[in-house]
């Protein structure tokens, strides 16, 4: 990546793709958040300089700087994400950490956070601002939604469908074929055997509704 990062958001996920994007030699102009408390200071040494919607420093997207989203509210990533679309006509970018495996035949959308030690194996696929966390596995032919948060450590086997804004827990793991619904929850160290409706949660081994 040739142009340098504003990241939006400086909270936990904000350190998460700001790590990300070093591990690989990116710069990062700057990182913004609405939350006053966190501005004109810095995180690991790159300064946070204003809110997410600051124009003197989104106008430079695009041919000097390129973005990432990192709001921790999926609803203000996803509003975000359309703005800079809308507005600017930029896409975030993918976060990748260098400590990641990303298979040469696995589909990435646009402003994708994957971290350290996670591995997304050939022929899945990942819709947009998806967040795959540390250790995290993405099987053969698994399917991520849109906005679909997958925790440390957790287990999507092959070829399960994992629909728009679904959330797996850190050490999950969901068997091979299963579908797990928009929004759906499935809470940490889970064994999911069956299909997840939408807006569910579940939990346990083997997991059920809560």
């Amino acid at each position: 990546m040739e142009n340098p990062v504003i990241i939006l958001g400086a909270q936990s996920l904000g350190t998460t793709a700001l790590d990300a994007f070093t591990s690989n030699d990116v710069v990062v102009y700057c990182l913004l958040d609405d939350d006053a408390k966190l501005q004109n200071a810095e995180l690991n040494n790159v300064p946070v300089m204003g809110n997410t919607d600051d124009k003197e420093l989104l106008k430079l997207l695009g041919k000097k700087c390129e973005v990432f989203v990192a709001t921790e509210d999926t609803a203000s990533r996803r509003s975000l994400t359309n703005m800079l679309r809308d507005e600017y006509e930029v896409v975030p970018v993918n976060a990748i950490h260098a400590r990641a495996s990303v298979a040469e035949h696995a589909w990435l959308g646009h402003g994708n956070l994957i971290g350290a030690g996670a591995v997304v194996a050939s022929n899945a696929k990942l819709g947009n601002g998806c967040l795959v966390g540390a250790n995290a596995v993405v099987e053969v032919g698994a399917e991520l939604a849109d906005y679909v948060q997958v925790g440390a450590g957790a287990i999507i086997n092959p070829g399960v469908k994992v629909e728009e804004q679904a959330f797996i827990g850190s050490g999950a793991i969901i068997v091979a074929g299963v579908k797990i619904g928009a929004k759906a929850r499935v809470g940490a160290g889970s064994v999911v055997v069956a299909d997840v409706p939408a807006n569910q949660t579940v939990f346990g081994n083997p997991a059920a509704k809560v």
